[in-house]
C-alpha cells in the first residue's frame, strides 16, 4: 500500500539543514465553520466533516487519498524501512500453535507454518493423530483481509461453529462446519458483534445479535438493543428463537455460556465496558417444558460475576463483590433461593481467571503484571503452585470436569508462546508445541522496575534490552495503554523484537487505570482520575532519561485505541519529553466518542460529554481540543484503518489535521491510513509487516536509532 517512489517524496517535502528538521508540505485541508456552545464554552469542530464515512463520502475518501502520499512519500526516504521490514518477516517465519480445545476425542487448535497471512484450523482423532486442516482462511480473500476469529466445537465434537471477520470490522458471520466430512455448512448468521457462541448439546448454540443497521450505517452507528438467540443447525437465521433481550433497556447488552455438561446457560447482562453484571441462568434440563425460563442469581449493575463452571447445581464465579482484587465464589441452585459461599478469598495479588478441569480449580492471578498459576481442591483447599518460567503471561488452563488435562501457554517478551500439556492427576507437564526461534532469548536481560509517579504513587515498568547494552543509554520504545481494567502483561512481539535487535530498548508502563491491581488500581485511573494516567506516563518517560536508559532525545512513545488516546494527551501535554509518537486508532475527540459505534459503552472509563462535571474533565485532556499551537512537537505518526469501525477513523482524522495546521515545530506530523483493515483484529501478516515497518522506522529516524544496511 505504501510503496511511492521517490521522485514523488521529493515533490512532497524538503529537508531543512537546521537540526535536520524536515519542512513538510502538508495537503491542504478544508476548515468547516462548526462551532458549538457546550456548558458556556464555545467548541469549534472545523474538521466535523472528516467523520464522514471514508467508503461513501467523497471528499473524505479524496483526502485519505492526499494523506497517504504524503506519508507514503515521506517514508520512503527511510532507510530504516527496509531493515524493519526484512526483521519483522523473518522474526514472524516460525511454527506457531493455538491452545488445544478438547471436545469428544478431537483435539481442535491452530497453526501458522510462519508467514501464512491468517491461521489454519486443524483438528486431530486424538492427541497424538495426524493433523487434518479444517478451514484455510487465507483462500478466503485474495488479500488475506478476511480471518477466521473465533471458534467452538460442539460437546462431542461433531460440529464447529465459528465467526468471519471481514476487513478488519467488529461485525461477525457466524457459520457452521460438519467435521467428520469438512464441509461447510449452509448456516450464515449476521450482524453478530461482540459474542460468544455457546453450544447447547449437538442441537444449536446461543449467540448475540444487533438488530439490522440502516443502510450505509453499518460502521458508524451506535449499537442498541443486543439480545441472545438459539440457533438450530441446518435452520435459517429467520428461525432462531430469542432467548433473552431487554427491549424497555436499549443499552443492556447480553451474552450467553453454557456450561460443560450441558446443565446451565448463564445469561451476563452489562450496559458498558465495566464489570458490573446481572446474572441470568436456564435450567436446559427442563428447557422443554419451560422453554428458555430464566432464574435471576445477580440483580443490579454492581458487581463482576465471570463464570466459571457447574458440576451438579453447584455454578462457580469470579467475583469482585467484596473483594476489589477478586475472590472465588459459587452458588448452590438445589434451593427455592440460590445459596452464596466462598470459596477462595481474595488474596494480595488479582485474580483474573479460573476454570475446573478434572476435579480441581485451576486460579490465575496477577503478581505485579506477572502470572501465577495455582491449582485448588474444588472445596478451596490449596493444593499446588504450577511452575512458570519467570516474569511472564500463562494463559489457557481451559478443560473440563472429569477430564485428566489441561493445555496452557506462556510466554514473555524474550520468548513466543510455548504450549505445555498438564496432566492433573500426575502433576507432570510435557511439551505439545516449542517454537523455533531466529534469535538467543537469553541474549536478552527482562526485568521489572519501580516508578514514582507525580504524586508519590508506585508504577510497574517492564524493561527489555540486550544484556550487552545493558549501562548504555540507548534509543527506548516505551509503551502504555491504561484504560478499562486491561492489564498489559508480558507477551512476545516480532516488531518490538526487530527494534531490540537493531539496538533499541523496549519499555512497558502498567499504568493506573489498568487492571494489575484490581478495582482500586482501575478506579484510580479513569473518570474524574484519568489525568493519573498521562501523569504515571510522564513519569514513566522521565525515569526512563533519568536512570540512563535512554537519551533526553532518544525516547518514542507508542499506545494503540485507549492508549493512542493515551500518546495524543501526554504528546499536548509534555511534547518536549519525546522525540517522537505513534498514536494508533486513538479515541482523539473526548467530546464526541459516545456516538459512534462502541463508543457509547465507554462512558464506563471516561464519563459523558453532556454532563457538565464530566465535560470538563473531558474537555482539559482531550487530544484534538488540546493542541499547543507555538510548541515544538515531537514527530508524529498516526496510524488508522478505513474500515475501524471500534474507534472511528474520523477520530484520528481530524486530531491530524488540526496537529498539521497548528504551529508545532518543523518535524513531520503524519497519518498513516490502512485499507481492508480494523481496529487490529484479523490483520493479515503481510499488512502487519508493512505497518510495522512504517511505524519503527519513522520511530528510529527521530530517536536516533541507527540499524546496519
Amino acid at each position: 500500500m505504501f510503496r511511492a517512489a521517490s521522485a514523488i517524496a521529493a515533490m512532497l517535502f524538503a529537508t531543512s539543514a537546521s537540526a535536520g528538521a524536515e519542512s513538510m508540505n502538508y495537503p491542504e485541508t478544508h476548515k468547516g465553520d462548526v462551532v458549538e456552545t457546550q456548558f458556556g464554552e464555545a467548541i469549534a469542530d472545523p474538521y466535523r466533516w472528516l467523520e464522514n464515512d471514508v467508503r461513501t463520502d467523497p471528499a473524505v475518501a479524496n483526502w485519505v487519498k492526499r494523506e497517504n502520499e504524503v506519508t507514503n512519500g515521506y517514508l520512503a526516504t527511510l532507510p530504516q524501512r527496509a531493515w524493519f521490514a526484512e526483521h519483522i518477516r523473518s522474526l514472524m517465519d516460525y511454527e506457531r500453535f493455538g491452545l488445544p480445545h478438547k471436545a469428544g476425542k478431537r483435539y481442535f487448535y491452530t497453526r501458522n507454518s510462519g508467514l501464512q497471512n491468517q491461521a489454519q484450523l486443524f483438528v486431530r482423532e486424538g492427541i497424538d493423530g495426524a493433523p487434518r486442516l479444517l478451514l484455510d482462511p487465507n483462500a478466503w480473500a485474495k488479500d488475506g483481509a478476511t480471518a477466521l476469529d473465533a471458534w467452538v466445537p460442539s460437546d462431542k465434537g461433531r460440529y464447529l461453529a465459528y465467526s468471519v471477520q471481514d476487513g478488519g470490522s467488529d461485525w461477525r458471520v457466524l457459520k457452521v462446519l460438519d467435521v467428520a466430512t469438512g464441509k461447510v455448512m449452509a448456516d450464515a448468521l449476521h450482524w453478530a458483534k461482540f459474542t460468544g457462541m455457546a453450544w447447547v448439546g449437538e442441537q444449536g448454540f446461543l449467540y448475540s445479535r444487533f438488530p439490522k443497521p440502516a443502510e450505509g450505517a453499518e460502521f458508524q452507528s451506535r449499537n442498541f438493543n443486543q439480545a441472545v438467540y438459539f440457533h438450530r443447525i441446518g435452520t435459517s437465521q429467520d428461525a432462531d428463537e430469542l432467548v433473552f433481550a431487554t427491549p424497555d433497556q436499549p443499552e443492556v447488552g447480553h451474552g450467553a455460556e453454557v456450561t460443560n455438561g450441558g446443565r446451565y446457560a448463564v445469561i451476563t447482562s452489562g450496559k458498558g465496558t465495566d464489570a458490573r453484571w446481572e446474572v441470568r441462568v436456564i435450567d436446559l434440563a427442563h428447557r422443554k417444558a419451560t422453554g428458555w425460563k430464566t432464574r435471576t442469581l445477580v440483580s443490579g449493575f454492581d458487581h463482576k460475576w465471570q463464570p466459571v463452571d457447574a458440576i451438579g447445581k453447584r455454578l462457580w464465579f469470579v467475583t469482585d463483590k467484596d473483594a476489589p482484587r477478586g475472590k472465588l465464589m459459587a452458588v448452590d441452585l438445589s434451593g427455592a433461593n440460590p445459596a452464596w459461599s466462598d470459596v477462595v478469598p481474595q488474596r494480595d495479588e488479582t485474580l483474573e481467571q479460573a476454570s475446573i478441569v478434572g476435579d480441581k480449580l485451576i486460579l490465575s492471578y496477577l503478581k505485579d503484571a506477572s502470572t501465577r498459576a495455582e491449582v485448588y481442591d474444588l472445596g478451596g483447599q490449596h493444593a499446588q503452585v504450577l511452575t512458570l518460567n519467570g516474569i511472564g503471561t500463562a494463559s489457557g488452563f481451559i478443560g473440563k470436569p472429569g477430564d485428566p488435562e489441561t493445555f496452557y501457554a506462556f510466554t514473555s517478551f524474550n520468548q513466543p508462546a510455548l504450549i505445555r500439556r498438564l496432566n492433573l492427576h500426575s502433576g507432570a507437564t510435557s511439551v505439545f508445541a516449542t517454537p523455533r526461534l531466529t534469535f538467543n532469548p537469553d541474549d536478552y536481560a527482562v526485568e521489572q522496575r519501580f516508578f514514582p509517579s507525580r504524586d508519590g504513587t508506585r508504577v510497574p515498568l517492564f524493561l527489555v534490552r540486550k544484556k550487552a547494552l545493558v549501562g548504555k543509554a540507548v534509543p527506548t520504545l516505551l509503551y502504555g495503554y491504561g484504560g478499562f481494567d486491561i492489564s498489559l502483561t508480558p507477551s512476545f512481539s516480532a516488531p518490538r523484537m526487530a527494534w531490540l535487535e537493531a539496538g533499541g530498548a523496549f519499555a512497558m508502563a502498567n499504568l493506573r487505570g489498568g487492571g494489575e491491581y484490581g478495582k482500586a488500581w482501575h478506579d484510580a485511573g479513569r473518570l474524574a482520575n484519568k489525568q493519573n494516567v498521562f501523569d504515571d506516563f510522564i513519569a514513566a518517560g522521565e525515569y526512563l532519561i533519568k536512570e540512563g536508559v535512554t537519551p533526553r532525545d532518544g525516547l518514542s512513545i507508542q499506545g494503540g485505541s485507549n492508549g493512542g488516546l493515551l500518546v495524543g494527551a501526554v504528546t499536548n501535554q509534555r511534547p518536549d519529553l519525546f522525540a517522537a509518537a505513534n498514536a494508533a486508532v486513538g479515541v482523539m475527540d473526548m467530546l464526541r466518542f459516545d456516538r459512534f459505534t462502541a463508543g457509547r459503552y465507554w462512558t464506563d472509563d471516561y464519563g459523558f460529554p453532556n454532563r457538565e462535571a464530566d465535560f470538563k474533565v473531558l474537555r482539559a485532556y482531550s487530544p484534538y481540543h488540546n493542541i499547543r499551537s507555538g510548541a515544538d512537537y515531537p514527530a508524529v505518526l498516526v496510524t488508522t484503518a478505513d474500515t475501524d469501525d471500534r474507534v472511528v477513523p474520523g477520530h484520528s482524522f481530524k486530531y491530524i489535521s488540526a496537529l498539521q495546521a497548528a504551529q508545532t515545530g518543523a518535524k513531520p506530523h503524519l497519518i498513516r491510513i490502512e485499507t481492508r483493515a480494523g481496529h487490529g483484529a484479523g490483520k493479515p501478516t503481510d499488512k502487519i509487516v508493512a505497518e510495522n515497518a512504517d511505524v519503527l522506522a519513522f520511530l528510529a529516524r527521530w530517536s536516533g536509532l541507527a540499524v546496519s544496511e
